[in-house]
């Protein structure tokens, strides 16, 4: 097993995407994520926790929560940082691309990073494929950014729903506050998450549901017409007034970015 070697821009990139997918007490030899990404990278999980650590130096989020990470942050690290952070859109998935090469033997395989528990290789649904190069190009770059933000908010949430705390990975959505579509600069940004179940997805995206400026959840007089249906009770009403769970290391969404659902899309 190699160590002492210097890292390379890919590494460095499939660090920093392995990075914003778990939080910072993760970041040690003992994690099954990080043991893995080790034995694929040909190194020690000791050098990689470290490197991991070594970027938390950089990472402002921290900083203003009075984490330091560790001191030895190269030249290098501080300019992949920087520059994955001005050109996320770019970065991002490229960082996954690599992520996904280093454990996946074709394209029909998807690689996942699930907290506490390791890297998860699973096939996805082929689909019919997208006319010409362009298109084609354009659609993996999409698919490859919404995986990682997906699995950017599951582990940020602890693989629960937020509002009924739903732990069921398959059933669970990263949800996007701002519209993907309208807020293309939002995309990636952690902040703009949540995770919920399915069925709190389609109802939060399409207005239904809201949470208040306590992060309470607010149930919509056009769901409520709908009653009575036990379904609808047990899903809802259940939870009405009850804020939704946001674990501590996890980024917490924007105030405004949630004000902005509940004045433009919620149908109150």
């Amino acid at each position: 097993m190699a160590t002492g070697k210097r890292w390379t821009r890919d590494e460095l990139l499939i660090a920093l995407n392995v990075y914003h997918k778990l939080s910072f007490g993760q970041l040690h030899a003992r994690n099954p994520v990080i043991i893995e990404v080790a034995r694929k990278l040909g190194r020690v999980p000791a050098s990689v926790a470290m490197k991991l650590c070594n970027l938390a130096s950089l990472d402002p989020a921290l900083q203003m929560r009075g984490i330091r990470g560790l001191s030895g942050a190269s030249e290098l690290d501080r300019e992949m940082w920087d520059d994955f952070h001005a050109h996320l859109e770019a970065r991002v998935p490229e960082s996954e691309e690599a992520f996904r090469r280093l454990f996946a033997r074709d394209d029909t395989a998807e690689v996942e990073v699930v907290k506490n528990e390791g890297i998860r290789v699973r096939r996805r649904v082929t689909l019919e494929p997208p006319e010409g190069p362009t298109e084609q190009l354009t659609q993996t770059k999409a698919r490859r950014g919404q995986q990682y933000f997906r699995q950017m908010i599951l582990n940020a949430f602890d693989g629960h729903c937020c509002v009924t705390g739903i732990g069921v990975r398959e059933l669970l959505v990263a949800s996007h506050i701002l519209p993907w579509g309208k807020f293309p600069a939002e995309r990636l940004n952690p902040q703009n998450g949540l995770c919920l179940s399915r069925l709190h997805d389609a109802a939060f995206d399409c207005g239904l549901i809201a949470f208040d400026v306590n992060c309470r959840l607010l149930v919509s007089s056009a769901l409520k017409r709908q009653l009575p249906q036990p379904a609808l009770e047990q899903n809802f009403l259940a939870y009405e007034g009850r804020p939704f769970t946001n674990p501590a290391e996890a980024p917490a969404p924007k105030r405004h970015f949630l004000r902005y659902h509940r004045e433009r899309v919620y149908e109150r």
